[in-house]
């Protein structure tokens, strides 16, 4: 199954103000944004043959940190709110 890229604006498109105001004024949050991105075009990339073939194994690890990435920025983005 190809995986299609997505930005955070995609996953949290009622929460654009505060990713670009969280970007530029906190440092672990743009950490973990960049991380997301990569980790994302990392296995983007594998997936649909443009990047460097990875094993089952390697592949379930990657995905399994990009979530783990994404659940941090939703407690963040969530304590934002308050």
């Amino acid at each position: 199954m190809s995986h299609l890229p997505q930005d955070l604006h995609d996953i949290f498109p009622a929460a654009a103000d505060r990713l670009r105001a969280l970007k530029e004024t906190d440092r672990h949050f743009r950490t973990l944004a960049e991380r997301y991105a990569v980790l994302d075009d990392e296995i983007h990339r594998s997936e649909i043959g443009t990047g460097p073939a990875m094993d089952d194994m390697v592949s379930e690890r990657l995905k399994k940190e990009r979530l783990a990435v994404l659940d941090q920025i939703a407690v963040l983005l969530e304590g934002e709110k308050a």
